[in-house]
């Protein structure tokens, strides 16, 4: 029930990001994506490096960061600019949302791991 509930409020922290940061950013690539999985990878980093027990693991991890992260809408964003024949922006939308996600995952870890 808490995973469950941690997703929704996830899902719906993300919407408000989303919608909260669209309009402000340039279209150029989908900046608000980028933030919120770069946000998100950070956050998972900070608790599996703070060695959170299977419990918060659970409901911060898979649940809220689940719900707030969006693999398939970065997906999604990267195939549009593709069809759009924006094929450079494509190829940086989906090599940035990769390197820079793993980076700050990786930041995150590190991060709890001396907090820890």
């Amino acid at each position: 029930m808490w995973i469950a509930l941690a997703g929704g409020l996830g899902a719906g922290t993300r919407f408000l990001v989303d919608s909260w940061m669209r309009p402000r950013v340039s279209a150029t690539l989908p900046w608000s994506t980028h933030l919120i999985n770069v946000t998100g990878s950070l956050l998972l980093g900070l608790i599996v490096g703070l060695g959170a027990g299977d419990t918060w693991h659970s409901i911060a991890g898979t649940g809220f960061l689940g719900g707030y992260t969006t693999f398939s809408t970065a997906s999604v964003e990267t195939v549009h600019l593709a069809i759009d024949r924006r094929y450079r922006a494509a190829f940086v939308n989906a090599t940035a949302m990769l390197v820079v996600s793993v980076a700050a995952a990786a930041v995150g870890y590190a991060a709890g791991r001396v907090i820890a």
